[in-house]
């Protein structure tokens, strides 16, 4: 038995998945879930009319700042229980046993809806920007709800088909992914900055313009609700810890994958914003534009159709990248989710493809939910915008309950071999009032007056999340649902001295 595998079994559970991936290759499947290309493209548009280049500039940078505080506190929990649970199981050690159960339980549903979540964000608006494309590549063709809805469908199943090809195809595309997630924004800055035909913006609009289409006449209150533009791009890494269990060395690549993967996408996401606002040519055509992405618009501006075409294929490439990371994180979570006896039917998603050796039923089951989630946008369009904040709002939720426990437990914390020191308690705090803080602006209305229409209805599905879960536990979850297979300090230090001299 290898080291990795005595470390897992001293946590509770046997090695099932294969250990294909290494520190740089962690990173770089991280580096795809969060994918700053998928969240910039997607969410330019909303910057653009909640503060405009004031806020998507100096918003990202301070967003930056805090998301790296919550990574460190998650990766110094991670280095010590490296699982494919990850959250629920961090949240379920570090509190007396009395405990474990109800914490764990809000943690994983918190940690499944966001990611089940991100894969409709990612995946609805990679269709989205499919059907933008094509509608540049043949005209005046405008795509209905429904064409969108189809094409969302494609993707999905796209994706799930990648998952179920086994653990060589998933390295491989982590591989390419990798670079291609770094590429792609590069050589977009790269050639916006050196042939760019568009009349460019000044530094002085990029860096200090505020401007506000939502109707709220507070810029306090707009500055603060359009800092969901730079958190949705920088979500996702907790995909490193989904990970762990088909990672080498995961108590220290599993940290490394996730402040590296935030650190990246931070520098990377800030030049690619700035290239994009300083390129534009007319701000409120852009913002207007047919086809539905600003992004798509400053492209054309600069480059004319036929290299927008080539180059918005990159950008979809590098979407479709991360929504086949993120199904396969939802599938992970899942599985281990089911082996400790959490979701329903337990028993059909915590099986293991023997020849694949990947949970081919939680892939399939994630998939399936990821499209049911995309059929809202048939009633109301903006759903598309409330299943983001939604997403954002749930998975920072579940980040950040295994770092308040850790600072409230009285149980002794196990350093893994990445830990803050004596900086731990000051950056969870930092961490937790973050959390706080983006969970309340996320369930904010963007837009004045409140309509239907417009209204944000995460708060809704949030709410609904919620009071399901406390009945679910209440009601039923309490009596059977026992939480993760923990073993105390002291049986978890010994089993794994004993594991590692056999």
């Amino acid at each position: 038995m290898n080291d990795d595998a005595a470390r897992l079994e001293s946590l509770g559970y046997k090695q099932e998945l294969t250990r294909t991936l290494n520190r740089l290759t962690n990173y770089g499947f991280t580096l795809s879930a969060i994918s700053i290309t998928s969240g910039v493209t997607s969410m330019f548009a909303y910057g653009m009319t909640t503060g405009g280049p004031i806020i998507m500039v100096w918003g990202w940078i301070l967003v930056s700042i805090f998301t790296l505080c919550v990574s460190l506190g998650m990766a110094e929990i991670c280095s010590s229980y490296p699982t494919a649970g990850g959250l629920y199981f961090w949240s379920a050690n570090l509190l007396p046993n009395q405990y474990k159960p109800m914490v764990s339980w809000y943690t994983a549903w918190f940690n499944i809806m966001g990611q089940l979540a991100g894969i409709v964000s990612v995946d609805f608006g990679l269709a989205m920007l499919i059907g933008s494309v094509i509608s540049i590549g043949i005209g005046e063709w405008s795509p209905r709800p429904w064409h969108i809805l189809l094409i969302h469908l494609c993707v999905v199943i796209s994706h799930g088909l990648f998952n179920s090809l086994g653990r060589t195809v998933l390295l491989w595309t982590t591989h390419i992914s990798t670079w291609w997630q770094l590429i792609a924004p590069v050589i977009i800055c790269i050639a916006l900055f050196a042939t760019g035909k568009g009349q460019h913006e000044t530094p002085q609009f990029v860096f200090t313009s505020f401007i506000n289409h939502t109707g709220w006449t507070s810029t306090v209150y707009v500055l603060l609700i359009g800092l969901l533009q730079a958190q949705y791009c920088l979500l996702g890494y907790d995909s490193a810890a989904h990970m762990s269990e088909e990672t080498k060395k995961a108590d220290i690549a599993g940290p490394m994958g996730m402040i590296g993967a935030v650190l990246g996408s931070s520098i990377f996401g800030w030049i690619f914003v700035v290239s994009l606002l300083t390129s534009i040519s007319d701000y409120e055509t852009t913002l207007k534009t047919k086809t539905g992405f600003p992004v798509t618009q400053i492209l054309m501006d600069n480059f004319g159709r036929q290299w927008t075409l080539v180059l918005m294929c990159m950008l979809l490439i590098a979407c479709w990248f991360c929504g086949l990371a993120t199904v396969t994180v939802s599938s992970r979570l899942i599985y281990a989710f089911s082996r400790d006896n959490g979701m329903p039917w337990s028993h059909l998603w915590l099986k293991i493809h023997p020849r694949l050796a990947c949970p081919l039923n939680a892939v399939w089951l994630s998939c399936a939910i990821g499209f049911l989630l995309g059929l809202p946008y048939l009633i109301n369009s903006t759903a598309y915008y409330a299943v983001i904040s939604l997403c954002t709002i749930c998975l920072y939720v579940a980040y950040g309950l295994p770092i308040f426990c850790k600072l409230i437990s009285p149980v002794p914390f196990p350093r893994g071999p990445f830990h803050l020191g004596r900086f731990s308690s000051y950056i969870n705090i930092i961490a937790i009032m973050w959390i706080m803080v983006i969970v309340v602006l996320f369930v904010l209305p963007p837009e004045y007056p409140v309509t239907a229409t417009n209204m944000n209805y995460a708060s809704v599905g949030f709410g609904t999340l919620l009071i399901v879960t406390s009945l679910t536990y209440m009601f039923s979850a309490r009596y059977w649902f026992k939480g993760p297979h923990t073993n105390s300090l002291a049986d978890s230090e010994l089993k794994l001295a004993t594991n590692l001299a056999s």
